[in-house]
């Protein structure tokens, strides 16, 4: 791999005025190079530490609260044995999932808010959350199974089959990202009708479990779930980071990607999977955690002033989201209640939708410059 650092610098003959760009580096392997502005991946590098801290102080807190150094003793291999399967057996497993499932999650929206060219294209707006919902529900309910393979399968199928669904009834002359919006809202509103239908036609015990899970909670996450969970987004990520140079020239159109000797068919294909697989992935291991992957990769954008939602910045803001999400639920669990941590997200997020829904409505009809 080779590392290459570009300085970008107004010359002292011309206007100072002129904007040359921040300081970027490029990555080279064989078949691939990534190229980044020094700014993207100090702040990445600094959200993924923030995320990191807050989750360090999450294993701080819960019924039996510990302080931090006696936390971090427990991480280095100290610690009596109660301590160690306290911080190392029921607390670190969550707070690993939020990290990861936030990254994840991050990295869907981007995908989709790129493909879409529309900061409200994310997946759990469009309803490939819901698809994947749905089949977990049926899953459940109908078949009977609660393993984690089968649910995770079930949830990447629905949420396929889903986008399969969005993207045929949005495909007409190409593909707009606001219609492919209308078409995802129309498309979550049946299949919520459904959920609803066969939770009310359900057992109670079953009706119970269904919307428990529903709620979106981390609480239940523990080693057996996690680890499979993490191995098969190791592979979503790598696949993710192949794919961005081709997301890339995707957000110049298409015939510009063309030009640039990109299978535009076969990469928004893969994108497509990646981003579908990311949600699905959290949907089987936690449920249904809203909004995370609509709000993380525009506060990503605006922190790191790229011209395009990043993937690497969108991943290190989801960590950060979902963790701070779930440190609040441990805190209103100590003082209050528990809260699902997916509450927390659709709470907030709620908010930044109706925002972002009225400045799109604004600059749609030409409000806002």
């Amino acid at each position: 791999m080779s590392i290459r650092a570009d300085q970008r610098q107004p010359n002292t003959d011309v206007d100072p005025s002129i904007d040359f760009g921040y300081r970027t580096t490029a990555f080279q392997l064989p078949g691939f190079s990534w190229r980044a502005s020094w700014r993207l991946i100090m702040i990445s590098a600094l959200l993924f530490v923030v995320a990191s801290c807050i989750a360090v102080v999450g294993l701080t807190i819960g019924d039996y609260p510990l302080s931090i150094s006696e936390v971090v003793n427990t991480l280095v291999g100290g610690g009596s044995k109660f301590q160690q399967m306290i911080v190392l057996e029921w607390r670190a497993p969550i707070l690993l999932g939020a990290l990861v499932f936030g990254g994840l999650l991050g990295i869907g929206g981007a995908i989709f808010q790129s493909l879409s060219r529309n900061p409200l294209g994310s997946p759990d707006i469009i309803g490939f959350d819901a698809g994947s919902y749905t089949a977990v529900i049926v899953m459940i309910l109908i078949i009977g199974n609660r393993s984690y393979w089968p649910i995770a399968g079930a949830a990447i199928v629905g949420g396929l089959l889903t986008a399969f669904v969005v993207y045929v009834l949005a495909c007409r002359q190409g593909i707009q990202g606001f219609r492919l919006i209308i078409v995802g809202i129309g498309v979550t509103a049946i299949l919520g009708s459904i959920n609803s239908y066969l939770i009310t036609r359900a057992a109670i015990e079953g009706a119970m479990a269904v919307g428990f899970w529903s709620a979106g909670s981390l609480a239940r996450i523990s080693w057996t779930s996690l680890l499979p969970s993490m191995m098969i987004a190791t592979v979503v990520i790598i696949a993710a980071a192949a794919l961005e140079p081709g997301l890339r020239r995707l957000e110049l159109g298409d015939d510009a990607a063309v030009t640039l000797g990109t299978r535009v068919g076969a990469v928004r294909l893969g994108l497509i999977v990646v981003g579908v697989a990311t949600t699905a992935l959290v949907t089987a291991a936690a449920g249904p955690i809203g909004f995370i992957a609509l709000v993380a990769p525009q506060i990503a954008r605006r922190l790191t002033h790229t011209p395009g939602t990043s993937l690497l910045a969108a991943a290190a803001m989801g960590s950060l989201l979902l963790v701070g999400a779930q440190v609040l639920s441990l805190v209103l669990g100590i003082l209050y209640r528990p809260v699902p941590a997916g509450l927390i997200t659709v709470c907030v997020g709620g908010l930044y939708l109706i925002w972002l829904l009225v400045r799109e409505t604004r600059r749609q009809y030409g409000v806002m410059s």
